[in-house]
């Protein structure tokens, strides 16, 4: 157990969610925003209850994961794609913030409900891909001895987490109550791929197996598409 990486790791996520909760509140103009406020509780539990555990079962991984941003990247290609992935992210709260606040488009309660599912599954999901892979850092690296997995999500898509992030994202402005929020997720979908093609230069230079690894699962971020 590593109890300082575990404080580490749950006052980042508390942190997380008040800057999330800046994002939202603030451009709503209104805490009468009950879409943000389960989306918020959501992200809360969820994060901490994952720094518990792998503080508890698996420090190395809680390390990795709290390695990230663009300032952990040393590619400048990844500093820059780490960079635009954080202001699309961000980009879905302030839009769909703005949407609450001024009405452009109203996602009925169904829909919102439905996002904060899609929500809790790409969360899920990329805690699943982090399971399977323990060496699945936030930022790009290679361990010595660092195996290449091919099971699981990983026999499905070569970067799950990624994909965890996309659903995640297509969740998250239906969740907020807004479809103008989607238009963050779209514009992440170029940067991701900007993202994995170097990822993977680098990969099948330095991690050995990975080029085989490639031919044998196919696709990289969205199952049977690419």
């Amino acid at each position: 157990m590593n109890v300082k990486a575990i404080g580490q790791g749950v006052g980042y996520g508390l942190i997380a969610a008040v800057v999330y909760g800046l994002l939202l509140f603030w451009p709503a103009g209104t805490f009468d925003y009950w879409q943000a406020w389960v989306f918020l509780a959501i992200y809360a539990v969820i994060s901490i209850a994952c720094c518990i555990y792998w503080g508890l079962t698996n420090p190395a991984v809680l390390q990795r994961r709290l390695r990230g941003g663009p300032k952990a990247e040393t590619r400048f290609a990844q500093k820059l794609a780490s960079t635009a992935l954080i202001a699309a992210f961000g980009s879905v709260f302030v839009v769909s913030a703005l949407d609450h606040r001024f009405g452009w488009s109203t996602a009925p309660t169904a829909v919102s409900v439905l996002g904060q599912v899609v929500v809790v599954i790409g969360l899920c999901l990329g805690i699943l891909a982090v399971v399977e892979n323990g060496y699945a850092a936030a930022n790009i690296t290679i361990e010595d001895n660092q195996p290449v997995i091919s099971t699981g999500m990983y026999g499905l898509v070569r970067h799950p987490m990624y994909f965890s992030l996309l659903v995640t994202m297509a969740g998250l402005a239906p969740a907020l109550g807004s479809y103008w929020g989607l238009a963050g997720t779209v514009i992440s979908v170029p940067i991701l791929v900007v993202r994995i093609l170097d990822e993977e230069q680098l990969l099948a230079q330095e991690l050995s197996g990975y080029r085989e690894y490639t031919h044998r699962v196919r696709y990289r971020l969205l199952p049977y598409l690419w």
